[in-house]
């Protein structure tokens, strides 16, 4: 398991609210955006990370979820090439902010697009999302990247799922052999290898958690897969992610952690 020391957030826009969205779940109501985002920063203080919080950009209404604009190994930073042109003047930001922490930056080259929120490291191992935002071409790049370094990828087709805009929707990692998976995920041939804690189809958003050091962040509510990560022994922090998941957004796409 990786040991985080660092992250990067940014603040929500003024126009968070106009950003894309098939959730159906109604508009974000901004006070609580806010101070639902104020409080995922301080946990992730508490298990022991220094942040870097980039100002709000209200150009970009979708540019507090900062997951989608990079991959982070331990050696080099991949910036993004995001599948929706409306994010792609997100990753600027990023990527200078990134030169502070890293001598090797990549790049994603058009014609690929590729959301960070589609890629699952798991051990030595990336998970590959094809989407609708991540093509095969920005996959075909990012496994060619993530093998210089040593690492095996594998891709898993994800179009057509309603129920995924990007696979990290339905899947996690938490210690490296264990996978966080949603029943629609949980019997593909792909993560055969791996222990799998299935997810209860009502508590799907639950899915998107992440291992942040030695606790486990997941989204408040679900407590049946609450219960399931206590039984095994893991430090469980619930937070209130009732306003990013309006807006398609979960735990992992709000920080990127390295």
């Amino acid at each position: 398991m990786s040991v985080f020391r660092y992250a990067i957030v940014r603040k929500p826009a003024a126009t968070f609210t106009n950003g894309l969205t098939t959730a159906n779940l109604g508009k974000p109501e901004m006070s609580s955006v806010l101070h639902q985002h104020t409080a995922y920063c301080e946990a992730l203080k508490q298990c022991g990370l220094t942040l870097t919080t980039l100002e709000a950009d209200d150009r970009y209404p979708d540019s507090t979820f900062v997951e989608d604009t990079a991959v982070l190994t331990n050696k080099s930073a991949i910036i993004t090439n995001p599948g929706a042109d409306s994010r792609k003047g997100e990753v600027v930001d990023i990527h200078s902010t990134l030169s502070r922490f890293y001598q090797n930056i990549d790049v994603i080259e058009p014609p690929g697009t590729l959301d960070g929120g589609d890629i699952c490291e798991a051990g030595c191992r990336f998970f590959i999302g094809i989407s609708e935002r991540t093509n095969e071409e920005g996959g075909r790049q990012l496994a060619r990247l993530l093998a210089k370094e040593g690492y095996g990828t594998v891709f898993v087709d994800i179009r057509g799922m309603k129920e995924l805009l990007h696979l990290k929707s339905g899947i996690a990692c938490v210690g490296d052999d264990t996978l966080v998976l949603i029943e629609a995920l949980a019997d593909r041939p792909e993560f055969k290898e791996y222990n799998i804690m299935r997810v209860k189809p009502e508590e799907n958003y639950a899915a998107n958690c992440i291992q942040v050091n030695d606790a486990i962040f997941i989204a408040e509510g679900y407590p049946h897969f609450k219960s399931a990560l206590e039984l095994r022994g893991y430090r469980v922090i619930a937070l209130n992610m009732s306003e990013f998941q309006k807006m398609d957004g979960g735990l992992s796409c709000l920080s990127l952690r390295f």
